[in-house]
């Protein structure tokens, strides 16, 4: 219910964030970059928060809450290791893309080289899932 909750919370907070840019132009990218991962971190302690408080009232009831609390950390942990990656990925692919658009304008030659940068970007958010995927195998 709580992921519910905080998944709502965060698609308000990102529609808000688009209407108050309006399609104009960004003066200031990493403030608004900042906003965002600050926006994120914060989303991020209250859902932790609310993970530890529903583990911390479920560690009464005995070894049957003990496996459901442990279950949602590692829920907690694949969650985390997709979405962190992901974030690192689109930072990465918005940098080498801006420079490989740059090098291209001047060299098209390059444009082969270019795209190989940009896969191994993109190759971060792969090696989220990945990992996501092997903890949620441990569950």
């Amino acid at each position: 219910m709580y992921g519910v909750i905080l998944l709502a919370a965060g698609a308000l907070a990102a529609c808000a964030a688009g209407k108050r840019i309006g399609g104009g132009t960004v003066g200031r990218p990493r403030v608004v970059l900042a906003g965002c991962v600050l926006g994120l971190i914060l989303l991020l302690a209250a859902s932790a928060a609310l993970t530890l408080a529903t583990a911390a009232s479920a560690a009464e009831g005995a070894a049957a809450a003990a496996d459901g609390a442990s279950s949602g950390l590692g829920f907690l942990g694949a969650s985390l290791a997709t979405g962190l990656a992901c974030l690192g990925a689109g930072i990465a692919v918005a940098v080498v893309g801006a420079a490989a658009l740059g090098v291209v304008g001047e060299k098209p030659s390059m444009l082969g080289t270019t795209l190989i940068y940009l896969g191994l970007a993109e190759g971060i958010a792969i090696y989220g899932v990945i990992v996501s995927l092997l903890i949620l195998g441990k569950l």
